[in-house]
């Protein structure tokens, strides 16, 4: 093992400062506590739906997981969406421990009360704005934040040692009072008796009932601490050796008044759950269920990309028959899509983007375009791409229809930056092909796109896991039966490679006992393969009959083959000078999930996702959640080159609740993809990420709140820094609203040092509450020789300035209540 693992290893056993420890182990932490709340909320909720729908609900049985959850409210396959949720919000909890260790009012420390609750209810209203706007992923972003200060809440204030029994529900309202709150020159604690803290907490705090919390420093001077002020306590914090000494923090059972440590958790989780119901309320069961991740029928989106210049026509034609298609045939079954998203483009428009959970609403959409203008070859094709990704879940799949050029060809990398954060799926449907068709511009002259200008998309799709299908217009409405395939739940992906240029190559995939309908799919011309199944058995592409494929079908460039399932090792051999991809797919109810991570570089020890690409040719960590079981175990996560047969494993090692922490010791220069293998009982699994990494020798870093006010400019400070790259960076910074947005182009970078600027975005006043924006900040190395990014996503919320309560004024009363009021007749009226 190397030196930088096995310090990481021990960095996993030191338990959290700040907060209801970050990392696993006997005590309950803030990751077991946000999914506990979020499963019970989750629970509920599903119960009162099923009630008001005259259903029966069946509870599951406990612990509950997120797959008995998604099955116990009739939507077995929403367990991976509910997953992804439950792990982003846990993830955004998490850093704010990391971002945000120093800043008392984000745990409740030194008696910041009042600014701890502002970040709560603040948040809470941003939270509501954005279900309201159907904003789901910025509305889980928000929830992370602010779980956090209000479980830490419970921890580190003196609430549980003041006898209450239940959460204080003032924490997320602002109009009513937290509780007696300690004033700044009244003394709260005594010294710790040795090393026992259990009653170093005044007689008179307790019996009136006064509200305190500790203190905390990592710098050993007596004026950080009031006289007579309770410390948080621990080994980092310094203001526990000064009196009064020790601390009456809860965060884990080691901790100062760690003998309460359960109690805390538990009425953390109690609280949080309050805070969810509250949420509930305001969105409503259905809305609130969608935040979560759990829909009726598929977890998939449905999302179009379309072109609709006049050359269009066809190719809209093919996209209303197959969006009725799988429509009528998926509706109110539990393939339906859960959502539907439209971006119709041209040139210069892009948009109005059409984002429902309605398909009438959505077949309307979609019945209503048309195919007009056009005007000059290259249309907005990568803006309507960057829109639909920025407003899609996260592990979508998106379909882009065009014949013609972008025109922005400058949003390449911030296209690919998106890709990656989001781990979307992207099939070009191309009927502009270099060969087969073209596109005749308004003068009349015949003009197609080029072989550069179709590698344009090409490169994206590979980024993306997804096709390239280049077809005439005659020869859409086949090709477009890809669409029909991948509407389908629970996909997952068994191999994905390239080869450009092409290369005779043979590839390996796993067919579990699991596995439904695998299915290959290949792009290229003049492609020779041979498929060997488990058994020995070969056939050739050029047999006219065979056992091992059951059907398959070539149009374009685009060939799909139905295998015959077989469980075991596969392998494919290819042969073809000419570039091309090979994909298999099929469906399963076993999958994963997984985030980049890096430690934490504070006081404090933890993971935090990574909005960026990870650091190039060191050490680096990954976080992978399985789903589908709640048994199944990772025995291996490796690193692939995405074209070669280049491999880095890595070391797993298991955080619970289906959660596994895997360490790399170097990160590939290449771009690679993910690859996991498990056990499920009998079962072996492989699983592949679709999307293609890449890392970089450039860190870039940002950090801003997260809420962004209409009219006022917001600033989002950044950083770049290189150990080995010096020069002018290029900066790209782009949003995807389209907010007005300054930005520097370059920046000096000198080896090993940091170089910093700002970006600074401005929302139009008359912009919605609860709309969010996307920022994404590009640094180029000179040259082109490497990039990097980092992906934000900020909501826009008008500040609320009106905090009087609302007056009732009695207008008028009558009644004529004799003997018998319950017959009697009551008149109100009232303002």
């Amino acid at each position: 093992m190397s030196p930088w693992l096995a310090a990481f290893g021990l960095l996993l056993l030191i338990p959290g400062a700040l907060g209801f420890a970050i990392l696993p182990g006997e005590s309950l932490n803030h990751l077991e506590i946000t999914e506990r709340a979020i499963l019970n909320a989750t629970v509920q909720a599903c119960r009162e739906l099923a009630k008001a729908e005259g259903a029966d609900f069946t509870f599951p049985t406990p612990p509950f997981t997120a797959m008995t959850v998604a099955e116990a409210c009739g939507t077995p396959k929403s367990s991976k969406s509910f997953r992804l949720a439950i792990t982003f919000i846990i993830l955004r909890n998490i850093r704010v421990d990391i971002r945000h260790a120093l800043n008392a009012s984000f745990h409740f420390d030194e008696e910041m009360f009042f600014q701890g609750r502002k970040i709560i209810t603040e948040g809470i209203r941003v939270i509501k704005a954005n279900n309201k706007q159907d904003n789901f992923e910025a509305a889980r972003q928000k929830l992370g934040e602010i779980l956090h200060p209000l479980q830490d809440f419970y921890s580190h204030s003196n609430w549980v040692e003041l006898g209450n029994i239940y959460p204080n529900p003032n924490l997320i309202r602002s109009d009513t009072s937290i509780g007696n709150i300690a004033e700044e020159s009244r003394a709260t604690c005594r010294n710790c008796d040795g090393d026992d803290c259990r009653n170093n907490m005044l007689e008179d705090i307790i019996e009136e009932g006064i509200l305190t919390s500790g203190y905390f420093g990592l710098v050993p001077i007596v004026s950080t601490k009031p006289k007579g002020k309770c410390s948080h306590g621990g080994p980092v914090d310094q203001t526990s050796n000064t009196e009064p000494k020790g601390g009456i923090n809860k965060d884990t059972l080691d901790s100062s008044h760690g003998h309460l440590h359960m109690t805390a958790a538990h009425m953390a989780v109690a609280a949080t759950s309050e805070l969810l119901e509250d949420i509930r309320g305001a969105a409503g069961i259905r809305t609130f269920l969608q935040m979560m991740g759990i829909s009726k029928g598929s977890s998939k989106a449905l999302c179009f990309v379309i072109d609709t210049t006049t050359s269009m026509s066809d190719d809209i034609d093919a996209v209303q028959a197959v969006t009725s298609s799988i429509i009528d045939s998926g509706e109110g079954t539990e393939d339906a899509p859960s959502l539907y998203i439209l971006v119709p483009f041209n040139d210069p428009d892009v948009g109005p983007l059409v984002k429902t959970t309605d398909p009438n609403v959505f077949k309307s959409a979609i019945n209503s375009l048309s195919a007009t203008g056009g005007g000059d070859i290259e249309e907005l094709s990568l803006s309507g791409l960057q829109l639909a990704l920025t407003s899609a879940p996260s592990n979508s799949e998106i379909f882009l229809f065009t014949d013609a050029p972008a025109k922005d060809k400058q949003l390449k990398s911030t296209v690919t930056a998106l890709i990656e954060r989001t781990q979307t799926v992207v099939n070009f449907m191309i009927s502009g092909s270099t060969v087969l068709n073209r596109k005749t511009h308004s003068d009349g002259e015949l003009n197609r796109i080029s072989e550069s200008e179709a590698e344009l998309y090409r490169d994206l799709a590979q980024a993306s896991g997804g096709l390239a299908i280049e077809v005439t217009k005659s020869e859409l409405p086949v090709a477009t039966s890809i669409i029909t395939q991948s509407s389908s739940s629970s996909l997952v992906t068994l191999l994905q490679a390239a080869r450009n240029p092409g290369s005779s190559d043979t590839f390996s995939f796993m067919v579990d006992e699991t596995i439904m309908n695998p299915l290959v799919y290949i792009t290229g011309r003049s492609i020779n393969f041979t498929l060997t199944s488990p058994t020995g058995e070969s056939e050739q592409s050029t047999n006219s009959k065979g056992s091992l494929i059951i059907k398959s079908q070539s149009v374009g460039n685009f060939q799909t083959l139905q295998l015959d399932k077989q469980v075991g090792l596969w392998t494919m051999n290819m042969v073809s000078t000419n570039p091309y991809t090979l994909k298999v797919i099929g469906q399963s109810p076993f999958d994963f999930l997984f985030d980049f991570v890096e430690a934490s570089q504070g006081p404090f020890p933890g993971y935090d996702a990574l909005d960026t690409r990870p650091r190039a040719g060191v050490n680096g960590s990954l976080l992978v959640s399985l789903t589908g079981s709640d048994s199944a175990t990772v025995t291996e996560v490796a690193l692939v080159e995405s074209s070669g047969s280049g491999e880095i494993k890595g070391v797993v090692a298991s955080q619970g609740s289906g959660n596994f922490l895997v360490l790399i010791d170097r990160i590939p220069s290449e771009e690679f993809v993910v690859r996991v293998k498990g056990n499920n009982g009998p079962t072996v699994f492989i699983r592949q990420s679709s999307t293609n990494f890449r890392a970089s020798n450039l860190t870039i870093t940002a950090d801003s709140s997260s809420i962004l006010e209409p009219g006022t400019p917001f600033s989002v400070p950044f950083s770049v820094m290189s150990h080995e790259i010096e020069g002018n960076i290029s900066i790209r910074a782009t949003n995807n609203q389209g907010f007005d947005l300054a930005s520097p182009t370059s920046l000096f970078l000198e080896a090993g040092n940091r170089a910093n600027d700002t970006v600074t975005l401005s929302a139009p006043l008359n912009t919605p509450s609860g709309t969010d924006v996307t920022l994404t900040i590009e640094a180029e190395a000179p040259g082109g020789q490497d990039t990097n990014y980092v992906v934000m996503r900020f909501s826009v919320f008008s500040t609320v300035t009106d905090f009087a309560p609302p007056v009732c004024k009695l207008l008028s009363l009558q009644s004529n209540c004799s003997d018998s009021c319950s017959s009697s007749m009551w008149e109100l009226s009232v303002q």
